[in-house]
């Protein structure tokens, strides 16, 4: 972690906000799916946050996550149990690409120092849950936990309508745009008129 010393003020408040976001529950969810999607050579954290941030810190666990997802070549070539601030860092932003590439959303995809410093461990959280969540909707085989931990995320849903059924929608005015029907001005009243002389 950085040298820093303890925050006050509005930046101890902004950061006591980011801190209440991190769910207990969830990391216990996210550690079982880890642990049964790498198997027993990943291990098990300490319960708590900093024993989460502990044992994801240095990427391997992470690498290892994220390779047990492609069905073919792995994204991450190389693991490397480095103890060097820099190569854990890299290893980091190898998982995140690789998520990206997965199919991961841009916004759900938390920053390196969210990690590694544990600026926002929450952030870390929901980057995890949308990578299950994209395994859990892709079914591709390579998903090994319990389908009801994650959302599935909605699918396609086509419809094909024919010519005349488009030619009906285009005679109907939408509520969006608004309804004349009963618009006069016919018995309101406000007050007694101008007196013009």
């Amino acid at each position: 972690m950085a040298n820093k010393g303890p925050a006050y003020g509005m930046s101890r408040q902004v950061q006591d906000k980011i801190d209440s976001k991190y769910d207990s529950e969830l990391e216990q969810i996210l550690v079982e799916w880890i642990s049964r999607q790498c198997g027993a050579s990943v291990g098990r954290p300490e319960a708590g946050k900093m024993g989460f941030q502990a044992w994801l810190k240095d990427g391997c666990v992470l690498c290892e996550l994220i390779n047990t997802l492609f069905p073919g070549d792995k994204p991450v070539k190389k693991i490397n149990g480095s103890t060097m601030a820099f190569k854990q860092m890299e290893q980091i932003s190898q998982f995140l690409k690789a998520a990206e590439n997965y199919g991961v959303t841009a916004t759900d995809i938390f920053q390196t120092v969210d990690l590694y410093e544990g600026k926002d461990l929450a952030a870390v959280q929901r980057t995890l849950s949308a990578l299950g969540s994209l395994a859990v909707t892709k079914d591709e085989g390579t998903y090994h936990g319990d389908p009801n931990w994650f959302f599935k995320k909605a699918q396609e849903n086509k419809r094909d309508f024919s010519d005349d059924q488009l030619k009906a929608g285009k005679n109907v005015i939408g509520l969006q745009m608004g309804s004349n029907k009963g618009a006069s001005q016919e018995g309101m009243s406000y007050g007694r008129p101008r007196q013009i002389m």
